[in-house]
């Protein structure tokens, strides 16, 4: 290499080096997650579809329910879904979809995607409908929001995360606002 190419490449790299350190470390603050409602969402009997070229299909209706947090409540209407796929892993994976009413009388159409997953014995009682306990599932969300009430354009506006219990009769949900 030429003498004065390396000079050149050699105050570069020092250049660039020092650049970086003025700089410094980043200061990354992790988001804020505030509680935006729990939902209690009741659920029927599966139906079966079987399996499918990606896994076990099941569709489960949504019976009803309610939901409550600091700015809003109401209930769950009945009719919506969750349309899932088991993997052969044991894996669930979540699409559900339905309307709440608030209070005072506003619709939100809610669609949920996620992932549910736990160990063998566990997954097989959720499955059977039987009691598991939450604190062996992994049950995260992600829920959006559409509204056309103006006071409620915050559920639109917003990105949030759910986590989730499975009950035999019923699906809690807690959605968190990332803020």
């Amino acid at each position: 290499m030429q003498p004065l190419m390396f000079l050149l490449m050699s105050a570069s790299l020092a250049a660039a080096t020092q650049s970086a350190q003025s700089i410094g470390p980043a200061t990354v603050n992790p988001p804020k997650l505030t509680l935006a409602m729990t939902l209690r969402v009741q659920v029927g009997a599966p139906t079966e579809l079987g399996e499918v070229p990606r896994g076990r299909r099941r569709i489960i209706p949504i019976l009803g329910g309610t939901f409550d947090g600091p700015e809003i409540r109401g209930k769950v209407m009945p009719g919506g879904a969750d349309w899932q796929i088991v993997r052969a892993d044991g894996l669930a994976e979540l699409d559900t979809r339905y309307m709440l009413q608030t209070d005072t009388g506003k619709l939100i159409y809610i669609q949920n995607a996620g992932i549910r997953h736990a160990p063998p014995d566990v997954t097989k009682k959720l499955l059977a409908g039987e009691p598991a306990d939450p604190s062996l599932v992994y049950f995260k969300t992600v829920p959006t929001f559409e509204t056309s009430a103006s006071e409620l354009q915050w559920l639109t506006r917003s990105i949030f995360i759910g986590t989730g219990e499975r009950h035999p009769a019923e699906v809690v949900i807690r959605v968190w606002r990332v803020e």
